[in-house]
């Protein structure tokens, strides 16, 4: 299991929509939105490395009202 955060960037005045629509997909645990550079803190989770790229690019950046996603893999050192 993969886990990551994904910081997105929102247009102006979406946040609230976007972290509820993101909250909604199947393999994110957690959807928050909140101030500062990002809009939106996501906690999700896949199977492998591919199966999260495919989660991030086909179903959270398709959705409207998101400008930018960057994806942050959680590791255990």
């Amino acid at each position: 299991m993969v886990q990551a955060y994904v910081l997105v960037q929102t247009e102006v005045g979406r946040a609230a929509d976007v972290a509820r629509d993101i909250a909604a997909i199947e393999g994110v645990t957690q959807a928050e939105d909140v101030t500062g550079p990002y809009d939106v803190i996501v906690r999700a989770e896949a199977e492998d490395v591919d199966a999260l790229g495919r989660l991030v690019v086909a179903r959270i950046q398709r959705l409207d009202g998101i400008a930018r996603t960057l994806t942050c893999p959680i590791v255990n050192i």
